[in-house]
């Protein structure tokens, strides 16, 4: 009965049937024991009919008590944690590919074991490897996802094919490419789990403005899509700069956002504006300290009657950089300015500098339960974890996100070019860092 009654979804009609079911139960053995007993004793028949009515209460009582079953297995479900379905790599199948600008293309990413993906915050990246045949051992890179979460079905990553850094004697970009070139429909790519702590709170109502050129909208649109659909009532300034529409991936998508929430505000800025463009850019140049000053802070104070808002910064090094002294310029405190970069910058950054005479250290990964013997040329401690099958989290890999950081126990590092974020104390950040001492020890 009990397993019967667990499977009625609706709790009245679950109550009903229970009794329903307890009325007839307790009648017809009333019935029969007072038939056996003594049939012409009209108190019998009234001890009787009392026991029934107690039993159809009894029965409506337990009808409702009984937990829909179905409600438990989705409650027991619940309590599992993303970390309980997916720990570290997972094969994921490309089922499109689609081109969005002459630059960017997107990849949608299904799970190949057809399975839960977990859901992750607007802004955040995903860490893929990648098998190239001409490379020694495989390439991890990390893009930010770019549609909107929830979706359950699929991650997109849209990935700029990238050339020649200018002033370096270096190939174009190894993974980018080959993505573009090499990756079909139906490729197999290793992902671990969404991560990042450059996303927006959907929870605020602080007004927030997305600021991006390039490649850089692509954790923008993430955030654009979310707010709008879980956040309305938030004012969101989408403003990014493009060459010209050839080179401007996800306008139209960004427009059908705007035309179903009147609290996104789009200005495009394009730097060299074809004659075919006109009508799909609000401004030629470049998003800068002058399109904040002039329009979109007094259009804050306007409708919030403060200037305080949160600012989110993705794209090349110089442009962030720009918008990041415009903004201090203007007054922002540092602690509402969050920045992703895409780039490995300048050639100052991009050379790998060390003064040390350390030719070798033992270091101890202590949740990895590994201790390794680090030689000068392994690289810095991300990219020796990595190559001892030890994958830490990280991002930028140039000591700006403070994705890596991660506690150290004992010893010293040196960095091979100054951090432009700050680790917390006792933090260091492994992606531009070497060992300075003969041992060192990390939580890693």
């Amino acid at each position: 009965m009990f397993e019967s009654l667990s499977k009625v979804k609706n709790p009245v009609l679950r109550s009903t049937v229970a009794a329903s079911t307890a009325l007839a139960i307790v009648t017809m053995i009333s019935a029969v024991a007072i038939g056996a007993a003594n049939p012409k004793n009209k108190s019998a028949y009234k001890s009787g009919v009392y026991v029934s009515l107690i039993a159809t209460v009894l029965g409506g009582v337990l009808g409702l008590v009984v937990v829909d079953k179905s409600k438990q297995k989705t409650s027991v479900a619940d309590t599992k944690t993303d970390n309980d379905i997916w720990k570290d790599w997972r094969n994921f199948v490309v089922d499109r590919k689609v081109k969005e600008s002459k630059e960017i293309t997107s990849f949608y990413l299904k799970p190949q074991d057809r399975e839960h993906i977990p859901d992750f915050k607007p802004g955040q990246f995903l860490t893929i490897k990648l098998d190239i045949p001409e490379q020694p051992r495989p390439v991890i890179r990390t893009y930010s996802l770019s549609d909107s979460p929830n979706s359950g079905e699929y991650y997109r990553l849209s990935i700029k094919r990238e050339g020649s850094p200018k002033g370096l004697d270096v190939p174009p970009g190894v993974a980018s490419n080959f993505m573009h070139d090499r990756i079909k429909e139906g490729s197999i790519i290793p992902a671990k789990p969404p991560n990042g702590k450059f996303f927006l709170d959907l929870n605020k109502s602080l007004p927030a403005v997305l600021i991006s050129n390039g490649v850089g909208i692509t954790p923008m649109i993430s955030m654009a899509k979310a707010a709008s659909r879980l956040n309305k009532e938030r004012h969101i300034w989408f403003l990014h700069g493009a060459r010209n529409g050839e080179f401007h991936a996800f306008r139209d998508a960004v427009n059908a956002i705007a035309q179903e929430n009147p609290n996104l505000h789009v200005h495009y800025s394009y730097s060299r504006p074809r004659s075919e463009d006109k009508d799909f850019y609000h401004s030629q140049g470049y998003v800068d300290k002058e399109l904040l000053e002039q329009s979109v802070i007094p259009e804050i104070e306007r409708i919030y009657g403060t200037t305080d808002a949160e600012y989110f910064l993705c794209g090349s090094p110089a442009f962030m950089d720009s918008i990041r002294t415009g903004l201090d310029e203007l007054g922002v405190p540092k602690n509402r300015v969050f920045f992703e970069s895409f780039s490995k910058g300048s050639k100052a950054t991009a050379e790998t500098k060390s003064d040390s005479n350390l030719d070798s250290a033992e270091i101890v990964f202590t949740e990895s339960g590994k201790t390794l013997t680090w030689q000068k040329g392994d690289g810095t401690i991300l990219e020796f974890a990595e190559t001892n099958g030890i994958n830490p989290p990280y991002s930028c890999r140039q000591g700006i996100c403070l994705t890596c950081m991660c506690q150290i126990n004992e010893g010293e590092v040196e960095y091979t070019e100054p951090p432009t974020g700050t680790p917390d104390d006792g933090s260091v950040l492994i992606c531009i860092s070497q060992p300075k001492t003969d041992k060192v020890v990390l939580e890693l």
